[in-house]
């Protein structure tokens, strides 16, 4: 009985239509053949369902679903004692809860279907959590006797004092951030959430800054003895070696004169540069100083209003552009979006195993495009533009909607393409770790942006990142204040619904 209860039986209900299959999944089941109702499905049914007490994860249903829509996962011994919530059946379950903090900084960190929403949504009491029993929910009088002992059991009364009007209770912040660098500048403690996406998330204790990134990073919880990734998340970021005079020849070397362009109140001037194959230059700049109207220049979808120099245009450039925002309106599955636009590419056994598998697209490849998520939406864009043919990749932000996993496969994947391809890429990044790791070169915007910005040459990462810090620091001590302010004001008005 012990060992039943730590295992679940997750069902993707946008994957699983019973009236589209044979039902696989119930004639399969060796506990079905005894004759009790381990997965049911009728002729009503909009989904099946698998009873989690029968199931004896033999695995044959996950196998033999045309769909995909079935997993079934065995949980840590010790977890079935802390869960906190659970949707429904055969649904998503988080098990244990952040600890807030009074005057402190809790930093959530973990992948995108883990739990961070749904562990906001109990502290803030917009979700009742129901320890598992969805059936039959415990009322408020059984949870704060669950949590009797930790500071937890305190937090939820003061929230029902305040008749749940709280969104968060006065002097308590909680952030979720996946940019490590900024939850490492925010935090004061940070809290992982391991599991599997979808399936269960596990909050660990608070740890310091550093350490819980570390923890995140390498996949492993010290205090709990167990890995929680196969690999570790690691990268190493180094100044390019200056080439020598025989590796230089063997590049193909481009030049873009000095342009300007100006757009309504703002403009734009783009100094002159060069730049080689086999390398990567990102863009550091403040939003609004005209990062995106640079690529789009190279791209050759909007023209200089000048352009100075012995050049007297652009060169015409065979180029692959990632948008910054991304319009899903195609009319179909993936596999047919991937089979019109890239065929020859998604067909090929190294760009599958370099880029197309690191980004977990064949997962999607059923799936509506126009029902993709931000996060889907964006490694799906960043394959397609990975995937044309062209001598230089202008890729705009790849890291918005990705969690902090999916950020550092993005940056090996993007990295390693443009290496083993020997093209150029341009890349407009906010993401400060994906930016430097990511980076051969760098260029960096100064200026007051909407209104008069300067892109400079490509430069050093070293020299690079040196101004474009130096341009950040009055910005910083800003942002310290602004935080300052915050925590103060938090600690003295409540925040209602």
């Amino acid at each position: 009985m012990a060992d039943r209860l730590t295992r679940i039986a997750i069902l993707k209900e946008d994957r699983c239509k019973p009236k589209k299959c044979r039902q696989e999944c119930k004639k399969s089941c060796p506990v079905v053949k005894t004759g009790k109702l381990c997965i049911e499905v009728t002729s009503q049914s909009k989904v099946a369902y698998i009873s989690e007490e029968l199931c004896i994860g033999c695995g044959i249903c996950v196998k033999k679903c045309p769909f995909d829509a079935i997993e079934i996962i065995n949980l840590p011994k010790d977890l079935d004692k802390d869960t906190t919530h659970r949707y429904g059946a055969n649904t998503f379950k988080l098990h244990r809860l952040p600890v807030p903090r009074p005057g402190q900084v809790l930093g959530l960190v973990g992948t995108n279907g883990i739990g961070k929403s749904t562990a906001l949504k109990v502290l803030a009491g917009k979700l009742k959590p129901n320890l598992g029993r969805f059936n039959n929910p415990p009322d408020w009088q059984e949870i704060l006797t669950y949590f009797r002992g930790s500071e937890l059991q305190n937090y939820f009364t003061r929230i029902l004092e305040d008749n749940l009007k709280a969104i968060i209770k006065p002097h308590y912040v909680i952030i979720v951030e996946h940019d490590l660098s900024v939850l490492d500048y925010l935090s004061d403690f940070i809290c992982c959430l391991y599991g599997k996406p979808g399936a269960y998330g596990v909050v660990t204790l608070p740890f310091s800054v550093r350490e819980g990134i570390n923890i995140f990073l390498e996949g492993y919880v010290p205090t709990e003895n167990l890995r929680f990734r196969d690999e570790s998340l690691t990268f190493k970021v180094a100044e390019t070696p200056q080439e020598s005079a025989e590796e230089v020849e063997t590049y193909a070397r481009y030049r873009y004169p000095t342009m300007t362009k100006t757009q309504g109140g703002f403009k734009l001037k783009v100094a002159e540069g060069e730049f080689t194959d086999s390398q990567i230059i990102v863009m550091l700049g403040e939003n609004g100083t005209g990062k995106t109207t640079f690529i789009r220049m190279l791209a050759g979808i909007q023209k200089p209003d000048t352009v100075e120099g012995s050049e007297t245009e652009i060169p015409e450039f065979n180029v692959s552009y990632k948008p910054q925002k991304i319009s899903p309106k195609f009319p179909n599955s993936v596999r047919h979006l991937l089979h019109q636009k890239i065929r020859d590419s998604y067909m090929h056994p190294q760009f599958v195993s370099d880029v197309m598998k690191p980004l977990q697209i064949e997962q999607l490849m059923d799936q509506e495009v126009v029902n993709l998520s931000g996060g889907e939406l964006q490694r799906v864009a960043l394959c397609l533009c990975l995937g044309k043919p062209a001598d230089i990749y202008l890729i705009d932000e790849p890291s918005a909607y990705l969690d902090s996993e999916q950020r550092i496969v993005a940056s090996k994947v993007i990295k390693r393409f443009i290496l083993h391809a020997k093209k150029t890429a341009f890349v407009v990044e906010h993401d400060f770790i994906m930016a430097t790791y990511l980076a051969d070169r760098v260029i960096v915007y100064e200026g007051t942006p909407s209104v008069d910005c300067v892109a400079n040459a490509p430069q050093s990462l070293l020299t690079g990142m040196n101004l474009f810090l130096s341009l950040l620091c009055f910005l910083c001590y800003d942002m310290k204040s602004k935080m300052k302010f915050l925590l103060s004001v938090l600690e003295r008005v409540p925040l209602v619904a």
